[in-house]
């Protein structure tokens, strides 16, 4: 080493970079921590234990029960004996409120498809603004994605500003980016208790104090006293009588190889469930549009659309054939929302044919963009967080001006 090097070279203080998190606005782990733990408590739920009730004489002893398949034992609230036992039961009404509406449609029709059918239609109406709310988000930033293509040109290189610019851009068109994932989220949390109503409601013998209401039965069911299990260990005297047009509707129905395992055989109502996700997927893109053509979010969204509703197929085996009819007339109920608020949207071409009747093709309720805010209309936030405008009269304030016409020593001098 040259002599004197040692002394030009002085380590110095070793920099430790921190994460600081601003007053008001979550890190941005928060919000997928608090989905997790919600989906977490939704599951445990939505999954009523299969409890003896108290004073049953049919009900054998705990040992005895240990052996018996689920749905040999009566189906009842769980019990708030422990933490998720005490967060089951707290969220046990959401079981209740979709299996006493599905008994109450059974006991008017005698068909428990027809039911689940009445059902879904029944969930989805109440759900109307939150599918139309998503389907017009989503239309509107198609629209505005040429935009959007011109905002990613501008700011290449930049992706602070970008995005800075991307949540301006949408907070002066109102659109709101969140509100195409939340009745998402939604749809895909009602299959959790839903998935427990037909595959427990359906094949439990005892489902009485599930349609009980603070001691009060809202139905008698007149379920069998006792159990009858078969050598393959199936309960064959349930409650409700899960049979309609052939197919039993609380247990997987395979048409090729067999059923409960995951992908062990094929559905044919998986094979119409995936169908119908692939129009709706479908609908959902954007229309041809050349400004976008080459926009890579676009292809990978136009690839998903393709893919996606096939994987159905492999969970047919697995699930109950009535999750699968609430599903497909869900998404029968979505195709008809979707036509009639942006009609055929990407569904066409096929193959490069378009049909007659969708050309220039006008919905029923189409969607507008709100028009941009004005340039003098604009509040836009200073650093400190407030209006810019209030900041500048505030500070204005604080100045002591200076008199016209008065100059200061140095500048008489001068």
């Amino acid at each position: 080493m040259p002599p004197g090097l040692s002394r030009r070279i002085r380590p110095g203080p070793l920099k430790i970079p921190t994460v600081t998190w601003r007053p008001g606005r979550p890190p941005a782990w928060f919000w997928p921590t608090v989905l997790a733990i919600f989906i977490l408590l939704v599951a445990v739920a939505c999954f009523p234990a299969p409890t003896p009730a108290p004073g049953a004489s049919a009900v054998p002893s705990a040992s005895a029960s240990a052996s018996l398949p689920p749905a040999a034992i009566p189906l009842a609230p769980a019990n708030p004996d422990n933490l998720f036992g005490f967060v089951a039961w707290l969220f046990t009404p959401i079981f209740q409120f979709f299996f006493i509406i599905l008994v109450f449609f059974d006991q008017i029709t005698g068909n428990i498809a027809i039911s689940i059918v009445l059902l879904t239609l029944v969930v989805r109406a109440i759900t109307i603004p939150f599918f139309r709310r998503q389907t017009v988000s989503t239309k509107r930033m198609q629209m505005l994605a040429p935009e959007l293509k011109e905002l990613q040109k501008r700011y290449k290189g930049d992706a602070m500003k970008l995005r800075t610019a991307q949540q301006e851009f949408y907070r002066e068109r109102g659109v709101n980016q969140l509100a195409g994932c939340l009745p998402t989220l939604l749809q895909l949390l009602l299959l959790i208790p839903m998935y427990s109503v037909f595959s427990q409601g359906l094949t439990n013998y005892d489902v009485q104090r599930m349609v009980t209401v603070f001691g009060v039965p809202l139905f008698d069911l007149n379920c069998d006293p006792a159990p009858i299990i078969n050598a393959a260990g199936h309960v064959t005297n349930p409650c409700l009588d899960p049979i309609a047009f052939g197919i039993n509707w609380g247990v997987p129905e395979v048409i090729l190889g067999t059923a409960g395992g995951f992908a062990t055989g094929l559905s044919i109502m998986a094979v119409i469930s995936a169908f119908l996700q692939l129009i709706t997927s479908r609908i959902a893109l954007p229309t041809a549009d050349n400004r976008i053509a080459d926009d890579q979010n676009a292809k990978v969204q136009r690839q998903v659309a393709l893919l996606f509703p096939f994987i159905s197929l492999t969970y047919g085996s697995l699930l109950p054939a009535g999750l699968f009819l609430y599903w497909i007339v869900s998404t029968l109920f979505s195709i008809i929302q979707q036509y009639l608020i942006i009609g055929w949207g990407g569904m066409f071409p096929i193959f490069g044919w378009t049909p007659a009747f969708a050309v220039n093709h006008t919905p029923r309720f189409p969607v507008n963009l709100p028009p941009p805010v004005e340039p003098e209309k604009r509040a836009p936030k200073s650093a400190l967080g407030g209006p810019a405008q209030e900041r500048t009269a505030a500070a204005d304030r604080t100045i002591r001006h200076r008199e016209r016409g008065r100059q200061s020593r140095r500048g008489r001098r001068r």
